[in-house]
């Protein structure tokens, strides 16, 4: 397609501003075209007041009528996925086969939350009979399901220009809940952004929903996105991207006159421990695997193991020695944008200086302004407990090695953890049930404990956690990855004394649906 440069407000497209930003390509430095136009303050309220009308209808359709929408969004996607990734590749560098497999999570989650509505179980419905002879009071006839929050404000993340952008997860539960979605494209992508917002633009429309059901806003800076924060009609942010933009959003959400749910996935650090036994198997081949997973997409996964605990024990300097011939030979890693690499070259260079720099890849001697040195820092476990800024997230291809002697040491450091997405425990099983409260700690800490394996990759399905205590998100609750996400994008309305023809189908006598229900607390026996 021509890209134009210009926002979607449902079926029109927004006016070509005076001012304008395009992508730039990480590895030239090259300006891509076409100009990108900054939305007006004018064009987010109508984008706003537009998704405002559209859940009047679309918070009304059934589970099926969402689903066809999403299938469709996910064959849109499926047939233009070599579009998506090459334009993808010019904006972020990131590699084609990586690219390509994201179009295809992309569509597949849309699919997953389009099989989750479609069956309809998912509005957890419960129906408390009437009892009018109970004594002292009768009780009344009581149904409750989940029901759609509104339109919701999603910010696309840079790392992700499609898994965690406009078509993304939240994007996906947004639409399965019956919740319109208004999505502020990233900056560092805005073709690929274009391109998805086509295809979605598309797909409502062939499905005959109301316009309003999708909006996507540009912009370079924050204005669009305090904007639409702040609206009195949006009414749930869902955000993936730094504490600093996370923690901004979250006080902008809270500081209304109407607060509304901010649901910001920001800062982790993903601590790995490396018990002795692990230790023991095969020193060359850990530090292999965990060499691969803190470089993997350049280490601006959400998912990096930035710290790594290590067990005193025979095999750590093999260990030791082999993650640092892989650091020290490893190519340069070219980084989103020139900012990140900005950042990322003053974070790791004040860290040198603060606690000892263990191995560094040669320096870039192209003139790239995003590319960036893989590094390994390493420090004894006093000094980690000492220093508390140790644990913040370095985004990029680096990581802390902590170096632990006692046997306690391990509960020491997980106990000074704050929370984080993930925590990874590596050993035998006689080392993992001599470790057994260090796991019960670390599931305080952590939304997802892994077991002999590396945090990196997030399987899209229904029992998957991308979440954790704060400051990793902004409320350990919710996941924003799997078909537990729709949650965020919900909540319980109860119906009392509701005359049948006006309840929603879910909660009607004959269960036309066919879900599962609880019917005065107990799973109510459905008929084949």
């Amino acid at each position: 397609m021509e890209l134009t440069g210009q926002s979607f407000l449902g079926s029109r497209r927004g006016a070509a501003h005076a001012t304008s930003f395009h992508a730039v390509n990480p590895q030239t430095g090259e300006a891509l075209a076409p100009a990108y136009h900054p939305a007006s303050l004018a064009e987010v309220d109508a984008a706003v007041q537009l998704a405002s009308q559209a859940f009047a209808s679309f918070s009304q359709t059934s589970g099926r009528q969402r689903a066809a929408f999403l299938r469709r969004a996910a064959d849109g996607i499926t047939a233009r996925q070599q579009e998506l990734a090459e334009r993808a590749h010019l904006e972020t560098a990131l590699p084609m086969p990586r690219l390509l497999g994201e179009a295809g999570r992309t569509a597949n989650q849309l699919r997953l939350f389009a099989a989750l509505v479609e069956e309809g179980s998912w509005v957890q419905a419960r129906i408390d009979p009437p009892l009018p002879d109970r004594q002292p009071i009768p009780r009344p006839d009581i149904r409750s399901m989940l029901r759609p929050l509104g339109p919701v404000a999603v910010f696309g993340a840079s790392n992700f220009p499609l898994a965690f952008s406009v078509a993304g997860g939240d994007t996906a539960s947004a639409f399965a809940a019956g919740c319109p979605v208004l999505v502020k494209a990233h900056p560092a992508h805005p073709g690929t952004s274009e391109i998805v917002a086509d295809i979605l633009t598309q797909a409502a429309a062939a499905e005959g929903l109301h316009p309003g059901v999708f909006t996507m806003l540009f912009d370079s800076g924050i204005d669009v996105g305090s904007a639409l924060v702040r609206h009195p009609l949006v009414r749930a942010v869902a955000f993936t991207g730094s504490l600093r933009g996370g923690r901004a959003l979250m006080d902008l959400a809270a500081a209304r006159p109407d607060p509304i749910p901010c649901f910001a996935e920001m800062s982790s650090g993903n601590p790995v421990f490396i018990l002795p036994s692990a230790l023991r198997r095969d020193p060359s081949q850990l530090a292999a695997s965990l060499f691969g997973s803190f470089t993997l997409g350049a280490g601006q996964q959400c998912t990096k193991p930035g710290i790594v605990l290590v067990a005193g024990a025979p095999g750590d300097q093999a260990f030791l020695d082999a993650l640092r011939s892989l650091v020290q030979s490893a190519a340069p890693a070219t980084l989103l944008t020139a900012d990140i690499a900005h950042t990322y070259a003053r974070t790791t260079e004040a860290r040198a200086l603060d606690i000892p720099l263990a191995a560094a890849s040669p320096a870039p001697q192209a003139a790239s302004t995003c590319l960036a040195q893989t590094k390994i820092f390493t420090v004894c476990l006093e000094e980690f407990l000492g220093k508390p800024h140790l644990e913040d997230e370095i985004f990029g291809p680096n990581t802390l090695l902590v170096h632990c002697g006692e046997p306690g040491d391990f509960l020491r450091a997980a106990h000074s953890l704050e929370g984080h997405l993930t925590a990874t425990i590596l050993g035998d099983d006689e080392d993992l049930a001599a470790h057994r409260e260090l796991i019960q700690l670390l599931e305080r800490k952590a939304g997802r404990l892994i077991f002999n394996g590396v945090p990196t990759g997030v399987d899209v399905g229904h029992a998957m956690v991308h979440g954790g205590p704060y400051p990793s998100t902004s409320d350990s609750r919710f996941t924003s990855v799997g078909s537990l996400a729709i949650y965020r994008f919900a909540r319980p309305v109860c119906f009392q004394n509701c005359p049948q023809a006006l309840l929603p189908p879910e909660l009607q006598d004959t269960n036309p649906l066919g879900i599962a229900r609880l019917i005065d607390g107990k799973p109510e026996k459905l008929t084949a």
